[in-house]
């Protein structure tokens, strides 16, 4: 059943068919490609645009339930492929698009795609995991593969717009057979009538970083994406006449959640920029009169060390951003980008961000309070009551699964039962509330090291480092030692703006900040820290990581 006028939309796609007939005639995406030409869709344009993408996808195959596997940069043709899907009830798997064949092998085997999308520049390495994939789910498959321009406005390859310039092959190799395919005018996918996706059709398979363990299928339902949608367009103040700016990429859950499922639950826009670029950032908020965006502490800081400066033609009143910064970084940040970011948590799992800063209290060191629609509470003590203030505990999120909460781990039935107690999400993440209600990050639980029988949080390590101003920022993991169990190791980023800090000069630092116990026995000095797409740290390749100068 269809929501009612003012209802959250109960499904991604009814979200989408409310804002086309709502705000058919306003921007819907506006988009900047990697030359810096800049393409805009009004919402109407762009689901005439997603009707021939639907139609050229269930030409090659895809039907209600099947997986499209999607390893694209920020392009017009992720966007419109992503809708169609969930306008067919189908379901995208959106990859890194500079995966290995291996990683993509692995993908396609386990979500046993029936479509595949990949730059052109990638089709090499796509056919081959395409290959390696079928071997991998035992035989031959139908796969059709597209290599699609990410640049292309028109999307020729997905809807026949021009002939030849497109092609789709099965996964036996680009001389294959094309699929009947339909011309541009196709019809697009129908309204929304009986055999519209129901919310608990799936959406999404999200693959998790691996930034501690082996990457887990992550499904995400219809309802999923319009609950976080809404919420996140409620606790970010989003109106129609907003517009997002979306830098991260797009295979990631961040920019899908709080930025793109936003806007279409509101009839907002999208600008939307190839890649990241610290330089460019600021002047491309500026050009595109972007109002909101996300980021991540990493990319902040980035932008810092470009040693950008203020801009008086910035309409930004509102930037989400996750994981700590320094005092003096936020300060910085916050007169560059006209208004004090707000700190947020989530995790692919949760969908909507289940801890979020209010406006009058965005700070540099706290991930806020619960946001509204959300349920977050920390693990009670060992004798059943409740954490007193300060006191640290696994941070546990409830809500029905497949609707607040993601559907379960795809084909792990063990790790999904075990993701739970009592009926709440464990996060494996460590935080306490301070006096006045707000939580506060205190580490992952693989994040505490064991020196000598005592814990260390490497958060806390990591955060006196950061402090010291000839750092940009720092890592911290723990190394075997054969007296201690083990002992903390610092992998720091020199501050480029100044004269790069000596061992002995960060030992001494520590030394007047922390307890014995908690000082790291080694500083590596390195060029950059190994990350995943969006900035998060990879720390079981920190020891592999070169030596500044090596």
């Amino acid at each position: 059943m269809p929501s009612r006028p003012g209802e959250p939309a109960r499904t991604f796609s009814a979200a989408w068919r409310r804002a086309v007939a709502g705000q058919g005639g306003s921007p819907f995406l506006i988009w900047e490609s990697s030359a810096g030409v800049v393409t805009t869709w009004t919402y109407a344009e762009f689901d005439r645009l997603t009707g021939r993408v639907a139609a050229r996808l269930r030409a090659a195959g895809l039907r209600g339930g099947g997986a499209v596997h999607l390893a694209l940069a920020n392009s017009p043709a992720f966007v419109a492929v992503w809708l169609a899907a969930v306008g067919l009830g189908a379901h995208i798997v959106p990859a890194d698009p500079a995966a290995t064949a291996p990683e993509i092998a692995a993908q396609l085997a386990r979500t046993r795609a029936v479509v595949g999308i990949c730059s052109p520049r990638r089709r090499a390495v796509y056919t081959e995991a395409a290959g390696a994939g079928a071997d991998a789910a035992g035989g031959g498959s139908d796969l059709a593969v597209f290599a699609v321009d990410e640049d292309d406005v028109e999307l020729a390859t997905l809807t026949g717009a021009a002939a030849g310039i497109g092609e789709a092959a099965s996964a036996g190799g680009p001389d294959s057979p094309s699929p009947d395919l339909p011309g541009p005018e196709a019809p697009g996918p129908e309204a929304p009538g009986p055999e519209a996706p129901s919310p608990e059709t799936t959406a999404a398979i999200l693959f998790t970083s691996g930034t501690t363990s082996a990457p887990k299928g992550v499904v995400i339902t219809q309802a999923n994406y319009a609950f976080a949608g809404a919420t996140m367009a409620a606790a970010a103040g989003l109106a129609p006449a907003d517009r997002q700016l979306v830098a991260l990429p797009l295979f990631h859950a961040n920019a899908q959640y709080y930025s793109f499922a936003a806007a279409i639950s509101v009839g907002a826009s999208v600008a939307l920029l190839s890649s990241f670029s610290a330089s460019r950032f600021l002047a491309q908020a500026a050009r595109h009169r972007a109002t909101h965006a996300s980021l991540f502490a990493a990319p902040m800081r980035m932008i810092l060390a470009r040693g950008a400066g203020r801009r008086d033609d910035l309409a930004l009143r509102h930037v989400w951003f996750a994981q700590n910064v320094t005092a003096d970084q936020y300060a910085r940040l916050s007169t560059l980008l006209g208004c004090r970011p707000r700190q947020l948590y989530g995790m692919t799992e949760t969908t909507a961000a289940v801890l979020s800063s209010r406006p009058d209290e965005a700070r540099p060191d706290a991930m806020g309070r619960p946001t509204p629609g959300c349920a977050v509470r920390l693990s009670p003590r060992p004798d059943g009551g409740e954490r007193a203030p300060g006191e640290v505990g696994e941070l546990l999120v409830g809500g029905e699964r497949g609707v607040r909460l993601f559907g379960g781990y795809l084909d792990d039935p063990d790790t999904t039962r075990r993701a739970f107690v009592d009926g709440w999400f464990r996060t494996g993440d460590r935080a306490y509330r301070d006096t006045d209600g707000i939580y506060h990050f205190a580490g992952r639980d693989n994040e505490t090291l064991k020196v000598a029988g005592e814990n260390v949080s490497v958060v806390e390590v990591e955060a006196v480092l950061a402090e010291h101003p000839g750092v940009l920022e720092a890592a911290v993991v723990g190394r075997p030692d054969p007296v201690r169990d083990e002992v903390p190791v610092a992998y720091v980023v020199a501050d480029p703006r100044g004269a790069a800090p000596g061992a002995a000069e960060l030992a001494e630092w520590c030394r007047r900040r922390l307890s014995p116990v908690k000082r790291p026995r080694e500083f590596v000095l390195v060029d950059e820290l190994p990350r995943t797409s969006v900035g998060k740290i990879r720390k079981f390749l920190l020891p592999q990581a070169p030596a500044r100068g090596s």
